[in-house]
C-alpha cells in the first residue's frame, strides 16, 4: 500500500510508475483504492464508474480497467454530500455523516474485491487517501490502514518535500498512529525534490534512528507531468495562466472553471498541442478574447449555470460572441446541457429547479432521469474523422426543431442526441468525455476554430497517446533509478507472502 503524509502527497502518481515497473518485468499488477472522492472519472469496457486515477494506473499496468480497481468512488454535489458509486453503479446521495456510519456495510465489498484482484494478479499495488493519520476516520477504515491490516498488506508512507516540513511530516504520521496500526508503515519515500540531494545530509538516517521507518528513496521533481488523477487539478493550473493571452498565431483556449467542474482531464490532450495555450478562467476579467471557450463538465449543472450568471462571466462571454470576430464556444456533458433552451428535472435528481432556462445557443433541451448512463462511445463527426470518448450522465437531452448533428455516434438512442453544432459553425456541444484524445479530430476541431478566428495555427500532427506512454514511463524510470528496489521487492514478496 501507498500512503501519503497528506493529500496530493504523489500517491496516484508513484502508483503509476509502481504498476509500468513491474509490467515491464513481466509481473501482472493492478492498481487498487477502497475508496476514491473525486469528480475525475472514467467508464470500463463494462460500462462501471471508476475514479480517473485507478483508470490511468491499469493502464501503466497494462491491465483492464475494472470496478474491483475502485470499489467505492464518492463524487462531491456540494461542500456536504457526495454521490456514491459502489462497484461502478450509483448507490445513493449522501451528506457525511450518515456516509460515514454506513461504511461498516461497505466493508465486505471493498474487502471482497481487493480479494479477488489479489487472486488473479501476481502483484496489487494499493493507494491510500487523505492521510492514514486521521485518527477521527480510522473506525470502518476502507481505503488506507485499516484495510492493509485486515489484508496482510505492508505499506510505504511518501512525503512531498516541496510543501515543506518533509521529515516532521513523515515522523508525525508514524507517531500518530495507533500501536496495532505504527507497524504496518515498513519504509518512508520523500517525493518531489528539487535540487541537489547531498544537501539532505543525514537526515534519513535520523529519521529512521528516532522512529525505526527507514528511507526508499528520493524521487525527483519531474516537470511539466500532467497525469490523469483526482485531485491534479491545481498542478495542471499551476503550469497554465487565468491571464488573457495575446493574440498571433497561437490559439488561446479559455475553459471555465466551474465550481463543480468535473472530469477536467478532458483537456489535458490540448497540452500536447504546440501552439494551444489553455486557461482556466473564473471571473469576467480574465475571459480576453480567448479563440475557444469551453463549457466543461460539471457535477451539478444547473447550480453551476446559475454561478456563470450571477458571477457576470457570462455577460462577458455573450458580448464578446456579439464582436465581429466571435470565439468558437464547446460545450460538454454538463455543458452541452446548458447550451440547449431547457433543462427540466422534475424528480429533483440534480437540482430542485423542476424547469431552468438555459443559454439557448443550441435548439435543445434536456431532462434528467434518476438512471445514470456510463458508456464508452465511439462514432464519427461530420467532417469525417473518427471519435471516441465516454458518457457519464443524468441527463437525456433531445432536440428541437432546427438541430443539426455533429457527431454520429454508434448505438445512439433514436430520441436523444449526444451531440449538436450550430449552422455558423460558432457552437459545438457533446455530452462525450475524452474526444480530444483522437489526435485526427483534435487536430480538425482546432483547425476549424483557427479557420473561424483567422488564425495562423496549423496542426502539427502531436499523438496524445504517444505523450502520455513518455509520462508513464518517465515515472517508472524515475522509480527504477531512485528507489530501492531490493527493499521495494522485499516488501512485495512480505505483502505476497500473506496472501498465500
Amino acid at each position: 500500500m501507498v500512503c501519503g503524509t497528506t493529500s496530493d502527497a504523489g500517491k496516484s502518481t508513484l502508483v503509476v510508475g509502481l504498476c509500468r515497473l513491474l509490467s515491464r518485468q513481466g509481473i501482472s499488477v493492478a492498481p487498487f483504492k477502497g475508496q476514491n472522492m473525486s469528480l475525475n472519472s472514467m467508464v470500463t469496457t463494462e460500462g462501471a464508474e471508476i475514479g480517473r486515477a485507478q483508470w490511468i494506473q491499469a493502464i501503466a499496468a497494462r491491465a483492464e480497467p475494472e470496478a474491483a480497481m475502485n470499489p467505492v468512488l464518492l463524487k462531491p454535489t456540494s461542500d456536504r454530500s457526495s454521490q456514491v458509486i459502489l462497484m461502478g453503479r450509483p448507490l445513493s446521495t449522501q451528506s457525511a455523516a450518515p456516509y460515514q456510519r454506513s461504511k461498516a456495510g461497505l466493508l465486505p465489498v471493498v474487502d471482497g474485491a481487493l480479494e479477488d484482484l489479489r487472486s488473479r494478479f501476481d502483484v496489487v499495488i494499493c493507494e491510500g487517501a487523505g492521510s492514514p493519520a486521521e485518527i477521527n476516520l480510522l473506525e470502518n477504515d476502507i481505503v488506507n490502514l485499516g484495510l492493509a491490516q485486515r489484508a496482510g498488506i505492508p505499506a510505504v508512507l511518501v512525503g512531498d518535500i516541496h510543501r515543506g516540513g518533509v521529515f516532521a511530516h513523515l515522523y508525525g504520521t508514524v507517531a500518530v498512529l495507533p500501536d496495532d496500526l505504527r507497524p504496518l508503515i515498513k519504509a518512508f519515500i520523500i517525493n518531489m525534490f528539487r535540487g541537489d540531494p547531498d544537501l539532505l545530509g543525514d537526515a534519513m538516517d535520523q529519521l529512521e534512528t528516532r522512529c525505526g521507518v527507514p528511507t526508499l528513496g528520493v524521487m525527483p521533481y519531474l516537470p511539466g507531468l500532467v497525469l490523469d488523477a483526482e485531485d491534479s487539478l491545481h498542478r495542471m493550473l499551476a503550469a497554465l495562466t487565468d491571464a488573457p493571452n495575446p493574440s498571433g498565431e497561437q490559439l488561446d483556449v479559455a475553459v471555465v472553471r466551474m465550481p463543480r467542474l468535473s472530469n477536467f482531464t478532458d483537456f489535458d490532450p490540448l497540452l500536447v498541442e504546440p501552439g494551444v495555450a489553455v486557461r482556466f478562467i473564473e471571473h469576467p476579467s480574465a475571459l480576453g478574447d480567448p479563440d475557444l471557450i469551453v463549457l466543461p463538465g460539471t457535477k451539478s449543472t444547473v447550480a453551476d449555470l446559475e454561478w456563470l450568471r450571477s458571477g457576470g462571466l457570462l455577460e462577458a462571454i455573450e458580448m464578446r460572441r456579439r464582436t465581429t470576430n466571435p470565439p468558437v464556444v464547446l460545450g460538454i456533458c454538463g455543458g452541452f446541457q446548458m447550451l440547449g433552451h431547457h433543462i427540466l428535472d422534475p424528480e429533483g435528481v440534480e437540482s430542485t429547479e423542476a424547469d431552468t432556462s438555459a443559454l439557448g445557443w443550441l435548439p435543445l433541451q434536456t431532462l434528467f432521469h434518476a438512471d445514470k448512463t456510463t458508456l464508452l462511445r465511439s462514432g464519427m463527426s461530420s467532417a469525417g474523422h473518427e471519435v471516441s470518448g465516454y458518457e457519464i450522465r443524468h441527463g437525456r437531452t433531445v432536440p428541437d426543431t432546427g438541430w443539426q448533428q455533429w457527431l454520429v455516434v454508434d448505438d445512439s438512442e433514436p430520441d436523444e442526441v449526444e451531440s449538436a453544432q450550430s449552422g455558423d459553425g460558432l457552437v459545438f456541444g457533446t455530452s462525450l468525455h475524452g474526444l480530444f484524445e483522437a489526435d485526427a479530430f483534435r487536430a480538425a476541431f482546432l483547425d476549424h476554430v483557427a479557420q473561424m478566428r483567422r488564425r495562423g495555427w496549423r496542426p502539427t500532427g502531436a499523438s496524445f497517446s504517444a505523450a502520455r506512454e513518455r509520462q508513464i514511463d518517465a515515472v517508472a524510470d524515475a522509480c527504477e533509478q531512485h528507489l530501492d528496489l531490493g527493499a521495494l521487492w522485499r516488501l512485495i514478496e512480505l505483502g505476497a507472502l500473506s496472501d498465500s
